[in-house]
């Protein structure tokens, strides 16, 4: 069977565009499914795939999957990838990266932003578990690129936000001299995944008006 994905990627040196999509809030809802976040993450990393084959690595059955899948279509973060095979239907994500502003309003839309990031940190520690659980396997040179760190800086706000801001924009200059993921790569590059959870230590500032437990 024909492989959907580009030949192998040639070393990188030209900053390219990040393509990244900023769901409203009916597309952000749909992608606070655990599964339907697992598959945009499977599908943005490892490259196009059939229904069939996200179901057996998630243990699901295929009718599920293409459901999942049909969810994540309709809103725009996956779409058809050119196949040879007429008999089945590949699906590739859309985009590299998808971006969702801290909401500044309160009620539904804050109760969303909340669901979106309890999803996420669920995704993510089971990430972390599984890399801890090969970490004794890796290569010394991996081990040695891998790190969990917790540091606690004295700051204002503005100060907070303009020190995320640049470690956010680090990461993404890396990521714009790297080659696509999705794609194959040299055989010294493997995805490197970096997890950014910034801030106010918890317990450290007072409740907002109304939330005194009363």
């Amino acid at each position: 069977m024909k492989d959907p994905r580009p030949q192998p990627a040639q070393s990188v040196t030209a900053p390219r565009t990040l393509s990244r999509v900023v769901p409203d809030p009916t597309a952000l809802k749909a992608l606070t499914h655990p599964v339907r976040l697992r598959m945009l993450g499977m599908l943005r990393v490892d490259g196009p795939a059939t229904a069939t084959q996200l179901a057996v690595r998630l243990g699901l059955n295929s009718g599920a999957t293409s459901y999942h899948l049909r969810q994540l279509a309709q809103y725009g973060f996956i779409e058809e990838a050119p196949h040879a095979s007429r008999r089945d239907r590949w699906w590739r994500a859309s985009h590299e990266l998808t971006s969702v502003p801290a909401s500044e309003a309160e009620g539904e839309a804050l109760d969303l932003d909340l669901a979106f990031n309890q999803a996420i940190l669920s995704l993510q520690v089971g990430q972390m578990q599984q890399a801890l659980e090969e970490y004794a396997e890796l290569p010394a040179e991996w081990r040695k690129a891998s790190t969990a760190s917790d540091i606690i800086i004295p700051m204002t706000a503005e100060q907070a936000e303009a020190l995320t801001k640049r470690l956010t924009d680090t990461i993404l200059e890396a990521m714009r001299v790297a080659p696509p993921l999705g794609e194959l790569a040299p055989p010294d590059m493997v995805p490197f995944s970096i997890m950014l959870h910034a801030f106010p230590y918890p317990g450290r500032l007072p409740h907002r008006e109304g939330d005194d437990g009363s």
